[in-house]
């Protein structure tokens, strides 16, 4: 599928004119810059300098070097036409020990930014927390530290008060289970724990945190938009068997569920809670309700969904992830699956009936995209990952789900994390050695798909 017109039928005029249309970064994998300005060091930073952490040794000390190079990046943006633009902020550039003194450098940098995006016409989405960690608090337990949640708090108060006249719409937490499950339990992002205890307890102060972030965010920002954006996974079990069958509940209840019901205050599932025993942390008077605190939207991140199958005496839940056999697949090896958008969206509005909206804040794949000698990047895959996945947007609206935006991920190559620089993401490709962008076939399209 690599001409236009075999591409699905679709038209920006298809979706409603107040739509957002985005694209999302965020600031350890762009930024660079981590030892400029006042900025304080990171569980990143730390993490990619412990031998085998990252798959090519290598760090987001430089990465686009977006700290330098932002005007070109959000004139990129602009140029796409989107109107909307999500970044993070970096809390070791804000608040360098996690608690205390202010870095006046750190907020005149994300002061510019917001600047710099109102200016081209882009409406800034803020998230306060995209994994990057000050060091510091990690050394006092991290998220496994309740007084974690009361740090948050003052980097909020912090940046809401400087950017709130200007910022409106703002994320608590990008995907609290890569944050804390692959952090925590599965070792594979920074800080590299590996008890799910654990996991459960740092998920727990996350969550709390972000349901106390929520009335301040509103006392300082006038119309204020406050969500959380979700990693979610529709999840399909490997066979009809009655074992694969219930292995398919206990993957949602931890994948899913574990999530959306406390959120949407049903406090943790049953079930779920049964099952983990006394593992699952203390929880103090208050904290479900202030986790249940109302947001205006939900952000959802899609990207793939998850096949299970039952696996007695495997931890924490009995269950494994298998792959289903001749699908498509993205480099990173995930199943490409627009149907997948659909049935997990369509699935939030059966189960949960939000009564908020529910932005794509992230939607995206990673190829072997290659720089032609001529200076262009032909990912003809991408291209078509975007465009099917818009028609499957399109389709769960039209099944009654209340979307309101989408941003693709991302605008730019860039660190991706464990994974270091072997994956791509970006609608532009960056040239390491030069920092140069160069706009793939997709960003191309993606363009053309946003012009009136």
């Amino acid at each position: 599928m690599s001409k236009d017109q075999d591409l699905p039928a679709l038209r920006r005029s298809d979706f409603p004119a107040d739509f957002r249309w985005g694209v999302s970064t965020s600031s350890y994998q762009i930024e660079g810059a981590v030892k400029e300005g006042g900025r304080g060091e990171s569980i990143w930073d730390r993490f990619c300098s412990e031998p085998g952490r990252i798959l090519d040794a290598s760090s987001g000390a430089e990465a686009c070097d977006h700290y330098h190079r932002w005007p070109q990046d959000l004139d990129l943006a602009e140029n796409l036409g989107v109107n909307a633009y999500r970044f993070s902020i970096a809390w070791p550039r804000v608040i360098p020990k996690g608690r205390g003194a202010i870095n006046a450098a750190g907020l005149d940098f994300y002061d510019r930014l917001a600047d710099g995006m109102l200016a081209r016409g882009l409406q800034p989405w803020a998230t306060l927390y995209h994994w990057d960690l000050p060091q510091v608090l990690q050394e006092q337990g991290g998220w496994l530290n309740r007084d974690t949640v009361a740090a948050y708090l003052e980097f909020t108060d912090a940046v809401t008060r400087r950017l709130g006249d200007r910022v409106k719409h703002w994320i608590t937490h990008n995907e609290p289970w890569c944050a804390c499950f692959m952090s925590y339990w599965e070792g594979v992002h920074a800080p590299g724990g590996r008890v799910f205890k654990d996991a459960l307890l740092a998920n727990h102060h996350v969550l709390l945190s972000h349901g106390q972030a929520i009335p301040l965010i509103r006392a300082n920002v006038q119309d204020a938009n406050v969500g959380i954006t979700l990693s979610l996974h529709p999840i399909v079990a490997a066979s009809d068997s009655a074992e694969d069958q219930a292995a398919l509940v206990r993957h949602d209840g931890l994948r899913n569920r574990w999530f959306l019901d406390p959120l949407h205050g049903r406090g943790y599932p049953a079930d779920m809670l049964e099952l983990f025993g006394n593992q699952v942390p203390n929880i103090q008077p208050g904290d479900m309700e202030s986790i249940a605190n109302a947001v205006d939207f939900l952000g959802v991140n899609y990207y793939f969904p998850e096949v299970v199958a039952d696996a007695p005496g495997v931890e924490p839940i009995a269950t494994q992830l298998v792959e289903r056999h001749g699908v498509e697949r993205t480099a990173f090896g995930w199943e490409v699956s627009p149907q997948g958008m659909v049935d997990l969206l369509t699935r939030i509005q059966r189960d949960y009936a939000p009564r908020v909206p529910i932005y794509l804040t992230e939607n995206g794949s990673t190829y072997e995209d290659v720089l032609r000698p001529d200076g262009t990047v032909h990912d003809e895959l991408r291209l078509s990952y975007l465009a099917r996945h818009l028609a499957a947007l399109r389709q769960a609206m039209d099944h009654g789900v209340e979307v309101r935006g989408y941003f693709a991920w991302s605008l730019l190559d860039n660190f991706e994390w464990a994974a270091g620089y072997t994956r791509r993401f970006g609608l532009a490709y960056v040239d390491y050695p030069t920092q140069a962008r160069i706009l793939k076939s997709s960003g191309h399209w993606y363009r053309r798909f946003l012009s009136p």
